[in-house]
């Protein structure tokens, strides 16, 4: 197995640190460990990068606002984060602030490149500014409000902005880039996402002000502490500086750079797909093989938003309903690179149908009839007919369909592909009938059983990766060792004969 078959490198954005975390976050988060877990399950050396974004002229004035100084803000902040990934059970191996020191060592090394190299220089902006979103926007990007104020593509307010400024020569690179994404159509996923940014990058591109003066909290610029350096420099170079960057002779850096994957939100995919590459190409630094911009979640229909009172906290969701049941309406109830819409009622609709109804019901009636009619052991197959035959191939290729979805970043799909098994299972168990078996052909029974069991075995290896609470509690019950539960014990086998009294795992849910 080669480097590239054999490493994997997955980041969430670095979540920027000027409120507590919602749903969104929490999204991007579990799409991510989902990733990070598939690639994992195949034997892969995975490297599992989030962490906080904070610096900026918006969190210095959060900072003010909450009566803190910036650097207790953050630490607060970024704490709300970490106890996130803790809630969700994100199997992230770091997790990076851009206030550590081997991130700001980084971001001036990068900065000292580009600067050499000829890339920087210094005059002076003036412009319309976003404080939300951190960004500059040209003339043709801003409308205006009912109350005449000035608003970039995201609705948020703009303030005129004239200070002196260093500026990065991005326009010197727009036909560097149009080459790029020409020769790799797939840099950019979903394909309409892409689109966007080969006609935004085709318009002509602009040198880019990678410097304010107008506040304090920030990495300096290297000679010149006058200045700080635009925060969107700052905070993508987490994704080399989360892997020992500058340091090019590191395992870490030779074993995952370049990313095989940066998971964006669609409302960043310019700073990710356009700015970064560009940053990336005068550093004379490898590109990330994918950036991928997933959708916008509503609430009941309604944009999320702070005036609306509709903020979903995933922290709360969790608990009232659980971890697998809000991960897997998630990753189910919209295609990753879609917007999607969060409501209560859906997940408990979604959670009791396919986790309760579905997948539960078939290991909980399977293995309670186990338990109490086969002395608690899982009986040995007789001679397996063609149902058997067809029930245990059809999981084969599913287990290969969901592979092939999964390389593709497919996630919707390939649960759908397992949920098709786990419903033909249902089907089986209902057209066999082993309670009747039981008082007329008892070999049949058991070759049944058997076949439901190694079914069940292999639905929950894949499950691990979506639902990994629910599964492992499927596995336990199936004594199916911890050992064994990767790709390569996906085969008929079923380790221990003896089981334990099975109990519901996915219980229906209600309404809280």
């Amino acid at each position: 197995m080669n480097k590239e078959k054999k490493n994997f490198y997955i980041t969430t954005p670095i979540y920027y640190v000027n409120d507590i975390p919602h749903i969104g976050h929490a999204y991007t988060t579990i799409i991510c460990d989902t990733i990070a877990r598939h690639n994992k399950w195949l034997g892969k050396n995975v490297n599992f990068l989030t962490g906080t974004d904070e610096h900026g002229q918006k969190v210095e004035k959060s900072a003010i606002n909450s009566g803190l100084d910036p650097q207790s803000f953050t630490n607060k902040l970024s704490k709300s984060f970490i106890e996130l990934s803790q809630k969700l059970k994100i199997i992230n191996n770091d997790f990076i602030r851009t206030t550590e020191p081997r991130h700001k060592e980084a971001v001036k090394n990068i900065w000292n490149k580009l600067e050499e190299k000829g890339d920087i220089y210094l005059d002076k902006y003036a412009g319309w500014y976003s404080v939300r979103d951190e960004a500059f926007y040209s003339e043709d990007e801003i409308s205006e409000n009912n109350n005449g104020e000035k608003i970039g593509p995201s609705g948020s307010i703009l303030e005129w902005v004239e200070e002196p400024s260093y500026f990065f020569k991005l326009s010197a690179w727009q036909n560097k880039l149009l080459e790029f994404y020409k020769n790799n159509p797939d840099f950019v996923s979903p394909k309409t996402r892409y689109n966007e940014v080969l006609s935004f990058v085709s318009k002509g591109l602009e040198d880019l002000s990678v410097s304010r003066t107008t506040f304090n909290w920030g990495i300096e610029v290297p000679n010149n502490d006058q200045h700080i350096i635009y925060v969107w420099l700052d905070a993508l170079t987490n994704y080399i500086s989360g892997v020992d960057y500058p340091n090019i002779k590191s395992n870490k850096w030779n074993n995952f750079w370049p990313a095989d994957i940066h998971v964006v939100g669609k409302d960043i995919l310019r700073f990710h797909a356009i700015y970064w590459p560009a940053f990336l190409m005068a550093a004379n630094l490898k590109l990330p093989k994918k950036i991928y911009a997933h959708g916008w979640w509503t609430v009941n229909g309604e944009k999320m938003s702070k005036s609306l009172g509709n903020v979903v906290d995933p922290f709360k969701i969790i608990s009232s309903y659980g971890l697998d049941q809000v991960k897997y309406f998630l990753l189910r109830e919209v295609r990753f690179g879609q917007d999607g819409d969060y409501s209560e009622e859906a997940l408990i609709k979604r959670a009791n149908s396919d986790l309760a109804n579905d997948y539960g019901n078939l290991a909980q009636r399977v293995l309670s009839f186990i338990y109490k009619n086969c002395d608690k052991k899982i009986p040995v197959a007789n001679k397996l007919i063609n149902q058997d035959i067809k029930l245990i191939e059809n999981m084969d290729k599913s287990k290969d369909n969901i592979i092939k979805f999964m390389e593709n970043y497919e996630i919707t799909n390939a649960l759908e592909e397992l949920w098709k098994v786990i419903r033909e299972a249902n089907s089986y168990i209902d057209s066999e009938a082993p309670w009747s078996l039981k008082n007329t052909d008892i070999d049949r029974m058991n070759t049944v059983l058997n076949t439901l069991c190694v079914v069940i075995k292999k639905i929950s290896l894949i499950a691990l990766n979506f639902t990994p609470d629910g599964a492992n509690k499927i596995l336990d019950q199936l004594s199916i060792s911890k050992k064994n539960r990767s790709y390569s014990n996906f085969d008929d086998t079923l380790e221990n004969a003896t089981i334990e009294k099975p109990e519901g795992v996915f219980p229906r849910l209600e309404k809280k």
